[in-house]
Order: structure tokens, then C-alpha cells, then sequence
């Protein structure tokens, strides 16, 4: 009894320690800038608090021990086309859009586990671009026959003839690469977030291997990527994101696509959740661009690189995640999105917010209008 007391009580001292941090810190950000939603501390605002959530609980970023990503090394149980594999077409270089899963749920349940949210990223790319393919990646093995049987959303994807899902087999896809050797000393299995930074390390090497356009699987698109090329978004006006990348397959993109592999394995850091995403492409672009201020990262400065402002990819930023699921104010944020290419949603924090299927909560229009067959599909709640 006095051990689980204890217990307690520490959990509710670190639970407030946090939270005054947090709040500190917020206080720091809002009053450096104005009050403003970008501002010059708001990626490392982001940076800690994502983690410091996941401890707590809060976050839906359950990655914390290297078991997470065991299912990498499971060949048998595969039945699903490799990405790699000689026997059908590989992706057309420069031309597909790129989504990767990185847990191992699907391995478990035996099937794709995917929820309406993310086969809403996946839907709403493919529909919104229907001259180019879009590749769902999978490291867990998975039975696409079973999943079609089970999942509904997925099924209503597999209506989308440019939509491909692949297995991706951990080992050979880092074979001849940058990061052959790295991944082989075992780094990302001695990671505190292996999971996470699996992810940052595919889609950099997936977009070496084949150019295009890679997106997180909470990124609704809205617009047409066609004929865009080199591109990437800054959060705020201190980081450049990683949810949105786009690298040419040859050229400066091929380029890029490289040096984020050259620094992802010479900075690594296992215990930063963030160093080696947004950290990567932050620091490959103020190199290239030879500025230390996102503001300042212009084509004319990045040799035709560009870097989009906040309002192509984070109209919403972080901090206000939660008016995605204000219907009080929907008119207002559907307003700040009219211009965006495309819409990250923060589903890491908003994992645990409902969306009552024909409310008019913002996210739930958003799916209405760009993933209209999954969310026709996903029941009650979206």
C-alpha cells in the first residue's frame, strides 16, 4: 500500500512538474512573439512537448522501447507485393506519393490496421492527383485478404486504381544505400523512439530511391501536387517541417534527397525525438540555403529549393489543433485553409478527439470533401 502511494505520488509530481514546464514555456513563446501562432520558438515547443506527452501518456506517440519495431525483421508472415520486388513495375521516379506505416499493429491483428484518419490521407492524395501513384508502404507484414475482409476503409481505397500497397522488407530496403551500415550497427533498434524514427529515416531514403513526394499519414491533401517539385514547409519561422517533402528524383532533389541521409546518420540522436525529422531538413536547408533563418530560405537563396510558408501545410498550427473539432468556430478556420495545398492535422495530439460523422466540425468537412468514400464508410465518429 505504501509503494503504490508513493508510486502515486511521484506520477502526480511529475504530472505537474510537466505541465508547469509546459505552460512556462508556452508563456515564453506567446510573449516572445506577440502572441502569435508561429512564432521563433515554436518548433522547439513542439519538439519537447511531443515527447513529454508521450511519457504522460497523453500523445498517441506509443514508442518508447525498441520491442516496437520487431516486426521488421518478419519475412514469413508477409503476403503483400515488396516495394523492391522484380515482378511488377517499380515506382515511376519523380511521379508517386509516398505514405509509410511504421507500426507493427497490422502484423499483430493480422491484417492492415489502419483507421479512417489515415486512409483519409491516403484517399484524399490519390484523389486529388489521379495522374499520379500513391504508395502506401507497410514495415509490419501484413494479409491484404484479411484486411479487405475487416477494414472497410481499406477496401474503399482499393477502389482508387492509382493507389499501390506495398510491404517494405526493413533490411534490403536500406541495402546499397547511405544508410546501409548505419541501420545495421543497430542504431535505430537502440532508439528511445524507434518507431518515429524509423519513420524519419524512410521517407528520406524512400524519396533518395525514387524522388516524389512524401506525407505523414495525417496530412489531408486538398489541392493538386502535380508539377510541383523541390519543395518543403515551414512550420514556423525556426523549423521546416518533414510531413510535407518533396524531392526531385534527379538533380538538386537527388541532391537533397542525399544530404538529409549524410545527416540523419552523422547526427542521430536515438534519445531526441525530433533531431532527426524536421532536425534534419532544417539543417540540410540552412546549409544549402546558407541562412539561419527559415524566413530567409528564398529560391533565389536555395537554387530553386522552396520552402513554403506555414499556410501551405500547417494553416493550423499545433498549439490550436483543437479548432479542427471546434463547430463554433468552424466558419473561421475553414477560412485559414482555403489557401493550403495540403493540411496536417496533428493527429499525434488529436488522436483521442471524436468527429461526429455530419457535424460541422472543420475536420470532419475537410474528409467530407477530399476523402468522401472512407468517410462515407467509417461509421458514426470519423
Amino acid at each position: 500500500m505504501k509503494k503504490r502511494m508513493r508510486r502515486w505520488n511521484f506520477t502526480l509530481c511529475f504530472s505537474f512538474t510537466v505541465a508547469v514546464f509546459i505552460v512556462m514555456l508556452w508563456m515564453s513563446v506567446t510573449e516572445d512573439n506577440g502572441g502569435g501562432t508561429g512564432g521563433a520558438s515554436g518548433g522547439l515547443l513542439y519538439r519537447v512537448a511531443a515527447p513529454i506527452l508521450l511519457l504522460s501518456g497523453v500523445s498517441n506517440l506509443t514508442d518508447t522501447n525498441s520491442n516496437g519495431i520487431s516486426c521488421y525483421d518478419d519475412e514469413a508472415s508477409n503476403t503483400v507485393e515488396e516495394i523492391t520486388s522484380s515482378t511488377s513495375p517499380p515506382p515511376v521516379k519523380g511521379k508517386s506519393i509516398f505514405f509509410h506505416e511504421t507500426s507493427c499493429a497490422s502484423s499483430i491483428q493480422g491484417g492492415i490496421v489502419l483507421t479512417p484518419r489515415q486512409a483519409c490521407a491516403v484517399e484524399s492524395a490519390a484523389k486529388m492527383n489521379p495522374d499520379l501513384e500513391v504508395y502506401l508502404l507497410f514495415t509490419s507484414p501484413i494479409n491484404l485478404n484479411n484486411s479487405t475482409a475487416k477494414n472497410k476503409v481499406v477496401t474503399q481505397l482499393l477502389t482508387y486504381p492509382n493507389i499501390r500497397v506495398r510491404h517494405l522488407n526493413f533490411e534490403k530496403y536500406f541495402m546499397g544505400s547511405p544508410l546501409e551500415e548505419w541501420y545495421k550497427g543497430g542504431a535505430l533498434k537502440a532508439s528511445r523512439w524507434p518507431r518515429s524514427h524509423a519513420s524519419d529515416a524512410l521517407r528520406f531514403l524512400t524519396l533518395w530511391k525514387y524522388g516524389g513526394t512524401y506525407l505523414d499519414l495525417d496530412v489531408v491533401v486538398t489541392r493538386s501536387l502535380s508539377g510541383l517539385s523541390n519543395f518543403a514547409g515551414a512550420e514556423s519561422n525556426t523549423d521546416v517541417a518533414a510531413g510535407v517533402l518533396n524531392f526531385h528524383s534527379e538533380g538538386l532533389g537527388h541532391e537533397m534527397a542525399e544530404a538529409c541521409l549524410d545527416n540523419l546518420r552523422s547526427e542521430f540522436k536515438g534519445d531526441d525525438w525530433g533531431n532527426n525529422g524536421p532536425g534534419v531538413i532544417t539543417r540540410v536547408l540552412k546549409k544549402l540555403c546558407k541562412s539561419r533563418h527559415v524566413r530567409d530560405m528564398t529560391p533565389e537563396r536555395c537554387r530553386g529549393f522552396a520552402v513554403l510558408p506555414p499556410s501551405a501545410f500547417y494553416p493550423i498550427p499545433w498549439r490550436q489543433w483543437k479548432l479542427y473539432f471546434d463547430e463554433s468556430s468552424s466558419a473561421k478556420t475553414m477560412a485559414r485553409l482555403k489557401n493550403s495545398l495540403a493540411i496536417h492535422v496533428w493527429n499525434k495530439f488529436s488522436v483521442t478527439m471524436n468527429v461526429t460523422v455530419g457535424s460541422r466540425q472543420p475536420y470532419g468537412l475537410i474528409a467530407q470533401e477530399y476523402c468522401p468514400r472512407v468517410y462515407a464508410h467509417c461509421g458514426p465518429v470519423f
